[in-house]
């Protein structure tokens, strides 16, 4: 279906961090009871208390070797730059990872080091500094670079007041013209060379409507396909924004259905034309359905999931 082209990974839309030890084990047991996937992150970077860096990032691996299953977790290691980051790299890496959150790197080179240093494990990288932002499309074609976040916070700080701290949250967020171009770019980046992009945190942690609002905005005006949390309260606001509405499923399990009996090849239905490019958009759309817990009908999960 996709020849050339290649998919985009299958990543829940929801990524969660936590960082201290009472908040990592709730996170945890909240990812297992839960009924819809999304991933954890340990924070090291905001989770580790100054001068205590190695215990905390040794803390992290025992949780992550102890609560070893099939939900997926990762790491946010210290930043590239930061004292503590070559030491955080030598610890996690002994654990148990589906994946490496990079925070900081300042550009293209930043992020190739770091792959070099890393073996295999796949890589999330937060765009928020002028030089990552440049290189966004290079970084996202780096062959383990599934996830393009962007940095809302630190975007902002980096440009020493000329932005006001207005557009760290919303309506400013969506409004102002350099994080209008900062958010697009990284969607942009992510999607033509096979990575998710991935929207920044909602700092109004307990309204839930707003977080709701981000997402819905951030999907549908820039093309982000997941966004970050930092709240338990967060999440599930967030996978209902990113879950496709239940007319869009049901056409596209008909769409679906109906070229899969007709071996893939063209078929009108209900007077319209549809041919592969039309399977590529509904089979990504029914697959971000079934991963945000959508209710797909027994055919459509027997014939494809």
């Amino acid at each position: 279906m996709f020849f050339d082209e290649g998919s985009l990974p299958l990543l829940p839309a929801c990524e969660h961090y936590a960082g201290s030890e009472k908040l990592i084990h709730k996170a945890i047991e909240l990812q297992r009871s839960l009924g819809v996937a999304f991933d954890v992150t340990l924070d090291l970077e905001d989770g580790a208390p100054v001068g205590a860096e190695r215990a905390h990032a040794e803390m992290v691996v025992e949780i992550l070797r102890a609560s070893a299953d099939e939900h997926r977790r990762g790491v946010r290691v210290h930043g590239v730059h930061h004292p503590s980051f070559e030491e955080d790299l030598s610890i996690v890496l002994e654990a148990p990872l589906d994946y490496l959150t990079i925070p900081k790197a300042r550009d293209l080179a930043d992020v190739q080091a770091v792959l070099q240093m890393i073996g295999d494990v796949p890589v999330h990288v937060l765009i928020e500094t002028h030089g990552a932002l440049i290189d966004a499309f290079e970084i996202a074609a780096l062959p383990q670079v599934e996830v393009l976040d962007f940095g809302l916070m630190d975007f902002v700080s980096a440009h020493h007041g000329a932005i006001p701290s207005s557009a760290m949250r919303s309506p400013g967020q969506f409004e102002h013209a350099l994080i209008r171009r900062a958010k697009a770019r990284i969607a942009a980046a992510a999607l033509a060379e096979g990575a998710v992009p991935s929207h920044n945190v909602t700092i109004d942690l307990k309204d839930t409507a707003q977080v709701k609002s981000d997402a819905e905005r951030a999907h549908r005006e820039f093309g982000f396909l997941r966004m970050w949390s930092v709240h338990p309260a967060q999440i599930l606001p967030i996978i209902e924004a990113f879950r496709p509405a239940e007319a869009d499923v049901d056409h596209a399990s008909r769409v679906l259905l109906a070229a899969r009996a007709a071996e893939w090849g063209p078929i009108q239905l209900d007077g319209r034309l549809y041919d592969r490019a039309s399977y590529r958009y509904e089979w990504e759309l029914l697959s971000r359905a079934h991963a945000a817990g959508a209710a797909l009908s027994n055919e459509v999960r027997e014939a494809f999931f």
